[in-house]
């Protein structure tokens, strides 16, 4: 049977609404129109990515034998992957880099009931239709609501898989359903905080600072953690990670430090804000980076996992 849009919706979880492109494909947002529009006056690189199938899923219980579906990737940021998981394991990967700009993507399952998770490339925007499979699929049951802020590590840059980005990982633990919307190159940036309507989280996780450690006046800091609880209140816990290491500037390294305890500190003045260490997610050695910055596929477990048992050690 083939499902259609209003069906395929209702396995799709990362996105904050949807539309229907020419030739019925689908596309989802985790950004609202007003957000994006922003992006687009301010900066190309962000406009790109703020419509990427960052963190986007289909998840779901299945006793289906073979599942496809049409796919058109409308932008490319880096190379990444369509991937394929039965009970956490998984079991099929099909590379940007080897796929024509559309097509259709097969696969076969296992024999009986399992839970499949369909992985959409972090850093690559794609548009899909006519999901195909030849039994009924149940929607996955999801946990809390979870709004997620960061910048490329957070968007999934680095691991260049998309089942590997520390947020994957992580939610894999935790099974939050998530919107995530992390924008290479992003900072505190308080414009891009906007009420979303319909919307409103359990919880918000903030992982950014690293593009703008160099700052020696933290008013964009204060102003954005200031606007974030004036928008969604005083009772929406918060948690605040601060920058992870970067080894591409030792010299830069006292400068990040000092940054990162600010930041600690202007989180620390609300009482709804927790605050974990970034410096103590991922090891400071260039093993677990692709370049010294983003967190490769073993850096991005790592943090994933961490983070993980720091989210359960503050009861967050």
């Amino acid at each position: 049977m083939i499902l259609t849009n209003d069906e395929l919706k209702q396995i799709y979880f990362g996105a904050y609404e949807f539309e229907e492109r020419e030739g019925g494909y689908l596309q989802a947002f985790q950004y609202s129109k007003k957000q994006i529009e922003y992006f687009k006056k301010v900066s190309d690189f962000w406009y790109e990515r703020s419509t990427a199938s960052t963190s986007k899923t289909l998840e779901f219980t299945t006793q289906a034998r073979k599942i496809s579906f049409e796919y058109k990737i409308i932008w490319k940021g880096s190379p990444d992957s369509f991937e394929l998981a039965v009970d956490g394991l998984v079991t099929g990967i099909k590379y940007v880099k080897d796929l024509m700009d559309s097509g259709k993507i097969a696969w076969e399952l296992p024999e009986g009931q399992k839970n499949v998770v369909i992985y959409l490339p972090a850093d690559a925007t794609v548009l899909i239709k006519n999901f195909t499979t030849d039994a009924k699929v149940t929607p996955a049951v999801k946990g809390q609501k979870v709004l997620w802020l960061g910048d490329s590590i957070t968007q999934g840059y680095g691991p260049l898989r998309s089942s590997c980005t520390y947020v994957s990982v992580a939610n894999r633990l935790l099974n939050y359903n998530i919107i995530n919307q992390g924008i290479g190159g992003y900072i505190y940036d308080k414009n891009s905080l906007m009420k979303m309507e319909g919307y409103t989280p359990d919880k918000i996780i903030v992982a950014l600072g690293t593009n703008q450690y160099g700052d020696k006046d933290m008013t964009k800091i204060e102003e954005y953690y200031k606007i974030l609880i004036d928008i969604y209140g005083k009772e929406i816990p918060i948690l605040c990670i601060s920058p992870l290491w970067r080894g591409d500037s030792v010299d830069g390294l006292p400068t990040l430090m000092t940054f990162c305890e600010k930041v600690k500190k202007i989180a620390a003045q609300y009482k709804n804000v927790r605050i974990i260490d970034g410096m103590k997610l991922v090891p400071h050695l260039p093993e677990y980076f692709i370049d010294n910055l983003h967190p490769n596929c073993f850096g991005c477990e790592v943090y994933g996992r961490n983070l993980v048992e720091e989210i359960r050690k503050l009861s967050f």
